[in-house]
């Protein structure tokens, strides 16, 4: 750096800790932050006050831990001041207690108000004993934070207080800071720096200029999975016939591509598919299309003959072109013998993972807000897919896509 220079500032990092007995672990936390060259602002609430105390936090940290959202030495609004410098929030330990807050929005605290009060990216560590965090509405609250694109890390298994064993553990204090780092430096997720095309939707086919042949398709679990993967980390685009609404948050991350036909799906995914690290092909595309007729055709000069002729192959075509490291998703909507049908599919299409639903089964399927399916890949195990949300298929479609590359997809 020339001289006369300036540092540039170092990073300013908000540590919320919630009251359960791991709040220990953060005094190790908040020295290894430091150390690491951080600007490192504790955030003590009322009940962190009964396992630790704040002097300790205070003597290791950067400025003086808060534990109020009144008196507050520095400023008399301490949330704003906090939530508007921060780089990066962490919550650790965060207890089911503050993770019910905080999925509720509720700002009746100074960590939780300073969780409202920012715009930067927030990692919650969970601990707590197995039986709280197995709970259908600690899980209900953890999946929605994760919607709003809160990174969640842990917990851990092992040892827990009362020498209890079991998922809830807070993970340790080393794996929270490398974390730290890479968030700072841009990581948002498993798939943070990969390019992800999803197309979603049904096309149609004009028959006339008022009438078309479609299909059933409402674009849900495409859109879904286009919204997942971007709360991942990827830059996502997506190809879609589907006039589905996204949330303003995340209409902003993704470049939204609007098509109608088969021709017009084929030609905006081929095109755009070299420069994706993953093609996911969830659109219900036409096998057949006709050659349309100018004008309406009218009822009274008869039944029309309608020559059906095969539309292209997408899958096909992004299969033979793909380079290596390239991971494709394919599709298969069945009616009968889906599992049969899909793992022929799979061997003739060469795809990565096919994802295999049977669209007749009780809420699964076309215009559905749930689905159940099977994820097929080559020389593995088929892995049903409980029925869940399209939001949570997506999630579980995703983890086989992003442990692909940690294990080398060709």
């Amino acid at each position: 750096m020339p001289s006369g220079t300036p540092e540039p500032p170092a990073p300013f990092i908000v540590l919320g800790v919630a009251g359960g007995v791991a709040a220990y672990k953060c005094v190790e936390l908040t020295r290894r932050l430091v150390d690491a060259g951080y600007h490192v602002a504790p955030v003590l609430t009322p009940d962190a006050l009964r396992f630790v105390g704040a002097a300790t936090f205070s003597a290791l940290s950067s400025e003086p831990a808060r534990t109020s959202l009144f008196s507050d030495p520095v400023t008399p609004i301490p949330h704003t001041y906090l939530g508007q410098r921060a780089d990066l929030i962490v919550v650790a330990p965060a207890t089911a207690h503050l993770l019910a807050r905080y999925a509720l929005g509720l700002a009746d605290d100074l960590l939780t108000a300073t969780l409202l009060a920012t715009r930067a990216p927030v990692l919650v560590c969970p601990a707590m004993h197995t039986e709280m965090w197995e709970q259908a509405s600690v899980q209900e609250n953890v999946a929605t934070l994760r919607r709003r694109g809160v990174m969640i890390l842990g917990p851990a298994t092992g040892r827990l207080a009362g020498g209890d064993e079991g998922a809830g553990r807070l993970v340790e204090p080393e794996e929270i800071a490398e974390l730290v780092g890479r968030i700072l430096h841009g990581y948002r997720g498993p798939l943070s720096g990969r390019t992800v095309l999803v197309t979603a939707g049904g096309t149609r086919e004009p028959i006339d200029p008022v009438r078309v042949i479609a299909n059933r398709s409402s674009g849900r679990q495409g859109t879904a999975l286009a919204v997942v993967a971007a709360r991942l980390g990827a830059t996502v685009t997506l190809v879609t016939t589907s006039d589905l609404a996204l949330a303003p948050d995340v209409a902003r991350t993704i470049e939204v591509v609007r098509v109608d036909t088969a021709a017009q799906l084929f030609e905006a995914t081929t095109s755009r598919a070299p420069a994706c690290d993953v093609v996911i092909m969830a659109a219900a595309v036409a096998d057949f299309t006709v050659d349309p007729a100018p004008v309406k055709l009218k009822r009274r000069r008869g039944v029309p003959s309608l020559e059906l002729v095969a539309t292209a192959d997408v899958v096909d075509a992004l299969v033979a072109a793909r380079r290596p490291g390239q991971v494709i998703v394919a599709f298969a909507a069945e009616t009968t013998d889906a599992l049969a049908n899909g793992l022929t599919k799979l061997k003739e299409k060469k795809v990565d993972l096919l994802v295999v639903n049977d669209v007749t089964a009780p809420g699964a399927g076309f215009e559905h807000d749930t689905n159940e399916v099977t994820l097929l890949a080559s020389e593995e195990t088929p892995e049903r897919v409980s029925r869940r949300s399209k939001e949570a298929i997506a999630e579980a479609i995703l983890a086989r896509v992003a442990s692909s590359f940690d294990r080398g997809a060709r």
